[in-house]
């Protein structure tokens, strides 16, 4: 959810490269896509209490390139966690989308 789709719709396809795929002003809600990965955002519906992010997971995205990714967008973007090689076989960073989402970008390392 986002109280801001116009701004969450930019964030995704200014900073991230997703495409719009569908979207409805009138309705609240937009699907973006970037190679196999898909996005929905909409606006919080009536019955919704929060005022920020509504869930405690993060989004994490298996990608190709994780190293260029990361150079492409550390300094445009706000870090969680800056890229590092994790003992479980991954190599990985973790920014916030412009609603406080934590996204995380990975990739398995060889060998």
């Amino acid at each position: 959810q986002t109280w801001d789709l116009p701004g969450s719709i930019a964030f995704y396809r200014d900073v991230l490269g997703f495409e719009v795929a569908a979207h409805s002003e009138e309705y609240g809600w937009a699907a973006l896509v970037c190679g196999a990965a898909e996005v929905m955002l909409s606006r919080p519906s009536g019955c919704s209490v929060a005022d920020g992010p509504a869930f405690t997971g993060s989004l994490y995205f298996r990608i190709r390139g994780v190293d260029a990714l990361w150079e492409r967008l550390k300094d445009s973007v706000r870090v969680s966690y800056p890229i590092e090689t994790f003992h479980y076989g991954m190599r990985e960073f973790a920014i916030l989308d412009n609603n406080g989402y934590m996204l995380q970008f990975g990739e398995p390392i060889s060998g």
